[in-house]
């Protein structure tokens, strides 16, 4: 379903006549509930991204693959941009600012809704760390209060030199224009990927992130925040798919309310969770949760390391 790209650059035929075609990386920015997991579904008409109510569910960046007709868009959905308070928050800004840098264009994605002065001038400063063009999806125009959008607006093309487009993530409204503006600015070159694609990632890090995301939906506090997921087993050839999953939480209490009483609250998290992971591979699982605690996992470089996040070095990951 999804390959990486040393799989996949070298397997596409060229065609007959590639400057007829676009191809680029898109990096989605903003602040963390900006809509910019919505706003990458909502291009691809199919729920790639984990999407909750709860701000800052974006923890590591995913690559998102649309190709239509001669133009073919690898969109970065990326953790929102914080003041990091712990060695992940730190991770997750250093990975924002890299996808950032890896961009052909950067797309702000604005929450109209909540957007200051100093939230804009916060971001301005974030994107000077890319010279690629830039666009503003001024997000939630549905539920923005008169003069919300304007104001984004006026910021956008006074402050950044950028285009500005209205929209509704949630709604999938205004995205016509906003996809058009992006498709003139990506530059001319053969596709990077197979045009079949739809990820660069592979499936088990889709599954994993469908278990945290039933994770965030379900539980409340530090809980969601404490908890990662990562995939042991993962085998295809038998039916139902068996995957072995492992959650691991901070501290010995935060396992226990995972768990339940006689295993029933991890009982229920797996059968939501299923419910999820076979829709999205078309196939009957048997899901397999594991709960463990891996202490202050989210403040210790070692533990960071092991669960696959890029650990920037020093006290300088940079500054949203």
């Amino acid at each position: 379903m999804t390959s990486t790209p040393e799989e996949t650059q070298g397997s596409v035929a060229p065609k007959p006549d590639e400057a007829a075609t676009r191809t680029g990386y898109v990096t989605l920015v903003g602040r963390p509930n900006a809509g910019k997991s919505t706003l990458l579904n909502a291009f691809l008409d199919r729920p790639l991204s984990i999407v909750t109510s709860k701000a800052q569910t974006t923890w590591e960046r995913v690559a998102a693959i649309d190709t239509r007709g001669d133009v073919q868009m690898i969109f970065l959905d990326t953790p929102g941009l914080l003041e990091p308070r712990d060695l992940l928050q730190r991770s997750m800004l250093a990975t924002a600012l890299e996808a950032l840098r890896e961009a052909d264009i950067a797309v702000a994605v604005v929450d109209a809704t909540s957007a200051t002065e100093s939230r804009l001038a916060r971001l301005a400063a974030t994107l000077d760390e890319t010279a690629a063009p830039r666009v503003v999806a001024v997000n939630k125009a549905d539920m923005a209060r008169p003069g919300q959008i304007e104001a984004v607006m006026d910021w956008a093309v006074t402050e950044i030199g950028a285009r500005a487009f209205p929209i509704s993530a949630l709604q999938a409204t205004g995205l016509e224009d906003l996809r058009s503006a992006l498709d003139e600015l990506l530059p001319e070159g053969p596709f990077l990927f197979d045009p079949d694609d739809l990820a660069t990632r592979p499936t088990r890090f889709f599954v994993a992130e469908f278990i945290r995301e039933t994770v965030f939906q379900r539980y409340h506090q530090e809980i969601p925040y404490s908890v990662i997921c990562r995939v042991n087993e993962f085998r295809e050839g038998q039916d139902p798919v068996y995957i072995g999953v492992t959650l691991f939480a901070e501290k010995p209490s935060q396992k226990r309310i995972l768990v339940g009483e006689r295993g029933s609250a991890v009982r229920e998290l797996g059968r939501a969770s299923r419910e999820k992971i076979e829709h999205f591979l078309g196939r009957r699982v048997y899901l397999d949760l594991w709960v463990k605690v891996l202490p202050g996992w989210r403040r210790r470089r070692t533990h960071l390391a092991r669960l696959g996040f890029h650990v920037p070095e020093g006290d300088d990951a940079g500054r949203p």
